[in-house]
């Protein structure tokens, strides 16, 4: 049986909603025009690596089926209303720390949304729901805020350290792993509560 190859957008669409929420991409593309969208393929398997929003890096597709999302990609991601679920506010005094990429933890947690799961992609949102850092949680939702002690969110990256992270993916690229980049696909050489609603 010949194998279908989905458009890359519908691709990343199925895949966004399935970890974030259903109904998150179609909301997303209203908010943009059709050429706004790109992606990068891994030269070695052919695979989609990285995708794109208005040219600027959104997020990291992983081997595990998760995706790494950048502080823009997460905020692109906010103007849903359904991804707050995958979010974590904390307290307003460790939003210094967590945004120059100090982990966030249990203790410091004030509210978080009921799509966080232990290994699940988070993004920690200041009280004003600015996008303040963005990682992986080690607690889900159901008990990140009853278990007082332990990291909650193990930040990958904060507001204040962005430019040194975008420094060391264009390094990355540089450095003779640059991948091939398309809108159409690979190209043919490089085949106060968790849980609760927030108003």
């Amino acid at each position: 049986m010949k194998s279908v190859q989905l458009v890359p957008e519908i691709k990343i669409g199925h895949h966004i909603d399935a970890l974030f929420g259903n109904g998150i991409f179609e909301k997303l593309k209203a908010s943009h025009s059709a050429g706004d969208f790109s992606f990068e393929y891994s030269k070695r398997t052919g695979r989609m690596r990285y995708f794109f929003i208005s040219h600027r890096l959104a997020g990291t597709l992983k081997t595990d089926g998760g995706i790494a999302l950048t502080l823009l990609g997460a905020s692109e991601l906010l103007k849903t209303d359904l991804f707050l679920q995958n979010c974590v506010i904390p307290v307003a005094e460790v939003i210094p720390f967590v945004s120059s990429g100090g982990s966030l933890f249990c203790k410091h947690v004030e509210w978080c949304g009921s799509n966080v799961k232990v290994g699940s992609e988070a993004a920690i949102v200041d009280q004003l729901g600015r996008i303040v850092a963005v990682g992986r949680a080690r607690i889900g939702s159901s008990h990140m805020k009853s278990y007082g002690k332990g990291v909650a969110v193990k930040v990958r990256e904060g507001l204040k350290s962005t430019p040194e992270a975008i420094d060391r993916h264009d390094a990355w690229r540089q450095s003779g792993h640059e991948t091939n980049v398309g809108q159409d696909g690979p190209r043919d050489e490089g085949h106060r509560k968790c849980g609760g609603s927030r108003d």
